[in-house]
């Protein structure tokens, strides 16, 4: 294990990779990426039956995704000097064994101190994961077949978060909360087993990297301040709150204080002197608005499908999930399409056609069909592909070789606070939205008392002839709501589609080894 674990390219260095070993490689550094997104999304339809099961209220239940949320936060950004500090492959094999053992501890959790404990560790292995496999992926195939790379890695990070619903859903419903850690336990031992067989012997260079201790300490103060904000802001209420107000402020100075020791830190823990390459900042920044809009849609969707057109949460997992059925066949189109057209053109017109069909669902109505959501949902597919495969090409083509551990943690950092972002916004504008809605509704209707009269005179009581009507509006409410938030996304996306082009334009195709 010494041996195929080296941290030092050597003369008796295994050969590239080829062939099928090249393609059995890819598939096994593609899961890992795939299980720490699909973790990201699993558990939120599950926190209702989790905190049911540990005799917690539901508010409590939410730290589960929180205490997650803020692990990963913390250490996708950290995976520059990682890589740097043990070696790329290292890294990546440690968390993805580690991310099974601790996965099956959560589901032997017996209590929610001990679950939120184990969320905590599987949040900082999983974080260095998803930046390291699209390093791994790029590094493993030669830079002629670099957009294969990026396909592979782009699909698995559009399905994890279309597959957690689904997949949480059905276990919940039908096995049991601990079977949603279980689970993943045996794909990792797999897949951390094979990406170590595979890449036995392959080169993992690494470097001197000292520890910046006071970098690492503000990063986890502003990180873990914003993060807790994001998530328990909607249940005080927000600035409202002393809590809130508290936690802003921390995350406001630590931000602040971490932005002036990085830049002025010679060994820098995070190297912000990245964002010097405008190729990267209108990457990224595309990739984290674009992202935004896209989880926020995701989140807004089987939310309302729940808990106002009486779905359950294995239906709304479906009605959500099938926008992966056209962008697995259309991903190796897109693949060659990047190669031949310029890359921020296709970025745009797949920001563009997920902005449109997002303004279809904008036509629904509480009568709305299974199959009349299913077509925009359909629709999202090829959009998305053409969406995140361009964006990481061109994020990672912007920078140098040896910066690409840098960039893809702090692009994927980027990802993940406005994934953070977009679910705490969405969540809030929704609930106002509806609140707002129903009494500009009740006070419209003038007819109102005439409607109960006929009501009552038709057999009903006044007191359920008053709570149908009631239903009635606060349903309306809630339908006008989630068009107003399909609304606000579309002009998200619009708002993306733009910023890609600030992005000088690629000299022929995008070469996702690094090379510019």
């Amino acid at each position: 294990m010494a041996r195929s674990l080296s941290s030092h390219t050597t003369a008796g260095a295994a050969a590239p990779l080829t062939g099928g070993l090249l393609f059995m490689a890819a598939i096994a550094i593609g899961l890992g990426n795939f299980l720490v997104v699909l973790d990201t999304t699993i558990a939120n339809v599950s926190v209702p039956t989790i905190a049911g099961a540990l005799g917690v209220s539901s508010t409590q239940g939410t730290w589960v995704i929180t205490s997650y949320a803020v692990a990963e936060a913390i250490t996708v950004p950290l995976t520059g000097w990682l890589a740097k500090r043990f070696g790329a492959q290292r890294v990546f094999i440690t968390c993805y064994l580690a991310f099974a053992v601790v996965s099956l501890l959560c589901g032997l959790a017996t209590s929610l101190g001990t679950l939120i404990a184990g969320r905590v560790l599987l949040g900082l292995f999983g974080g260095p994961i998803m930046p390291l496999s699209q390093m791994l992926l790029l590094r493993i195939f030669p830079p002629k077949k670099a957009t294969v790379a990026t396909v592979i890695w782009a699909m698995t990070t559009l399905i994890g978060p279309v597959a957690g619903p689904i997949l949480g859903g059905i276990i919940c419903d039908g096995i049991g909360w601990s079977w949603i850690f279980f689970i993943k336990v045996p794909v990792a031992v797999v897949g951390g087993l094979a990406v170590l067989y595979f890449l036995r012997g392959q080169p993992d260079p690494t470097a001197r990297a000292v520890i910046d201790k006071v970098g690492l300490a503000l990063l986890v103060v502003w990180v873990a301040a914003l993060q807790i904000l994001l998530d328990e802001g909607r249940n005080h209420d927000w600035f409202a709150s002393a809590e809130v107000r508290w936690l802003a402020a921390i995350a406001a100075v630590g931000f602040l204080a971490f932005l002036i020791w990085e830049l002025t830190e010679k060994n820098p823990i995070v190297d912000l002197h990245i964002f010097r390459h405008r190729g990267f900042v209108a990457a990224a920044s595309t990739y984290a608005v674009g992202f935004g809009a896209f989880f926020a849609a995701i989140v807004i969707l089987p939310l309302w499908l729940q808990q106002n057109m009486g779905y359950t949460a294995t239906w709304a997992g479906y009605a959500t999930g099938i926008m992966g059925i056209f962008a697995v066949f259309s991903a190796p189109g897109v693949g060659k399409l990047v190669e031949k057209v310029d890359p921020r053109l296709v970025v745009s017109l797949g920001i563009v056609g997920l902005g449109l069909t997002t303004a279809w669902r904008m036509g629904f109505n509480p009568e709305v069909t299974f199959l009349q959501m299913a077509w925009p949902t359909l629709a999202m597919g090829p959009f998305m592909v053409m969406f995140f495969v361009p964006v990481t090409g061109l994020a990672m083509a912007s920078v140098a070789p040896d910066e690409q551990a840098n960039a893809a943690g702090l692009s994927n950092f980027m990802r993940t606070l406005a994934g953070a972002f977009a679910t705490s916004i969405v969540q809030t504008g929704w609930s106002n939205a509806a609140r707002e809605n129903q009494t500009e509704l009740a006070g419209a209707m003038h007819s109102g008392q005439a409607v109960l009269d006929a009501m009552v005179a038709g057999g009903d009581s006044l007191q359920g002839a008053t709570a149908t009507l009631t239903q009635i509006v606060e349903g309306q409410g809630v339908m006008l709501a989630t068009l107003n938030m399909f609304a606000a996304i579309t002009v998200c996306f619009f708002v993306a589609a733009a910023i890609i082009w600030i992005a000088p334009r690629p000299k022929g195709p995008i070469d996702t080894s690094g090379a510019h």
